[in-house]
């Protein structure tokens, strides 16, 4: 049975994705969803630090862009 996916519900006008629907959860914001990542609660998914410092949420690469984030 493949598991439900994290999906972005909300994200600024550069693009960072800032709002997810968890399962299990629901609207998460990122800053409380990083942390859950970071610990390993959430398979398939890691987290990525852009070089200007801000971390955000990805999919782990598995060769198909439909169950990407975003």
């Amino acid at each position: 049975m493949a598991s439900k996916k994290i999906t972005v519900t909300r994200e600024t006008k550069t693009g960072l994705n800032v709002g997810f629907n968890v399962p299990g959860q629901g609207s998460t914001p990122r800053s409380k969803l990083i942390p859950q990542v970071e610990a390993g609660k959430h398979v398939g998914y890691h987290t990525r630090t852009h070089p200007n410092g801000t971390k955000f949420v990805a999919s782990n690469p598995d060769g198909s862009k439909k169950n990407n984030l975003g």
